[in-house]
């Protein structure tokens, strides 16, 4: 079988390595979604465990599609009733880039089209009552290249399960696991978040220092599917527990705003790591720790708007200060879509990565504690 696992711009080196990590084969990356081949029982073991990944993808076919026909050609020679049955909801979206298909909607209609024709055929019933659980069709037109495919998450892996409610932080789930593993946080330093927000980035540093799967308390589309029989998921599950550390870990989160300081206790507590999590009501801008080495991970304010954006810089400012009093074996990590970040915080980065935020495009800045400091020119 083959898997396609979409991810935001950015991140698909740490999601191929995720793959690498769970033996699946055949791992290759490009523009936004990373490929690989597996069986069955990956299915589970892909939606469990993946931390960057946006969803799991099945493969079912790739074929050229320059005009309406040959869509509807590709589609209908698909076996559908191999994993659809009778019943079955099968819902279709995708989408279109540099192809003479360009029509989103368009493409939508023909790809449903033939395969309910081919459901049809097979199971001798002109309509197909779609009442059963949820087969959904996802295609990609790339350069006049059809991929279709089926959806075996539902809803987005960076829904954990754990946050309910936000304080407005658009920062995703996915994203957080991100930053910490680019910060090479394995569970052994301290390991910091001034502006915790609704406290994701220190939850999913809890979860990676625990080794715990963060797939394991949600619910998932294949779980449904007659195809895949509960065993596998089972299997996947307790496979995942028995890979998990306990130990004691230093994770702490601290924001200036009390409701999000009680609302990540909260989440904390619904991701099953409030045991190894502290949050605390602290000004980012009077931040320290004594202790020799240690992570700082952060996604401050932004600043939309231009008196946001000057409010933004002066918390950056006093951030940066305290920052750079940090001992010298601390390592720092802000994500910021800021232009002016470097300059409002006083120091060049050592190492930039471009990511995307949703739709936003932001740079994830690199430092070590200790360094000089930088006049700031504006």
């Amino acid at each position: 079988m083959k898997y396609t696992i979409p991810c935001l711009f950015g991140l698909e080196a740490l999601v191929a390595d995720e793959l690498r990590r769970l033996d699946l084969k055949n791992v290759r990356a490009e523009n936004g979604r990373v490929h690989c081949d597996g069986g069955p029982a990956d299915i589970p073991r892909l939606n469990i465990n993946l931390r960057c990944g946006a969803r799991v993808l099945v493969e079912l076919a790739s074929f050229p599609a320059p005009d309406f026909e040959a869509l509807f050609q590709g589609v209908a020679a698909i076996p559908w009733e191999d994993c659809i049955p009778r019943d079955g909801e099968f819902p279709v979206k995708g989408y279109s880039i540099s192809s003479q298909l360009h029509s989103v909607p368009a493409c939508q209609a023909i790809v449903k089209k033939a395969a309910a024709k081919r459901l049809g055929q097979a199971y001798g019933c002109e309509t197909l009552p779609e009442t059963g659980d949820r087969y959904q069709i996802q295609f990609a037109l790339i350069k006049d290249t059809a991929a279709v495919y089926l959806d075996t998450s539902g809803d987005g892996l960076y829904k954990r399960g754990y946050r309910a409610h936000n304080n407005g932080s658009p920062l995703r789930e996915t994203l957080a696991a991100a930053l910490v593993l680019l910060s090479r946080y394995r569970g052994r330093d301290p390991f910091c978040d001034p502006f915790c927000g609704s406290g994701t980035i220190p939850i999913e540093a809890a979860l990676i220092a625990k080794n715990r799967a963060p797939g394991l308390d949600r619910r998932f589309a294949a779980q449904k599917w007659q195809s895949l029989p509960a065993k596998l998921w089972l299997d996947a599950a307790e496979e995942a527990m028995d890979q998990e550390f306990h130990g004691q870990y230093d994770i702490w989160g601290g924001d200036i705003d009390p409701s999000a300081v009680e609302l990540s206790r909260h989440n904390a507590e619904l991701a099953g790591v409030d045991d190894c999590v502290r949050f605390e009501v602290a000004d980012a801008g009077k931040f320290h720790r004594d202790s020799d080495y240690g992570q700082l991970v952060t996604n401050p304010p932004y600043g939309e708007r231009l008196l946001e954006k000057r409010e933004a810089e002066a918390l950056y400012r006093s951030f940066g200060k305290a920052a750079r009093i940090l001992p010298a074996g601390w390592r720092v990590l802000v994500l910021s879509s800021h232009t002016e970040f470097e300059r409002a915080f006083g120091r060049s980065a050592e190492k930039k990565r471009k990511l995307y935020n949703g739709m936003l495009k932001c740079d994830a800045f690199f430092y070590h504690g200790g360094a000089k400091t930088e006049p700031d020119k504006g």
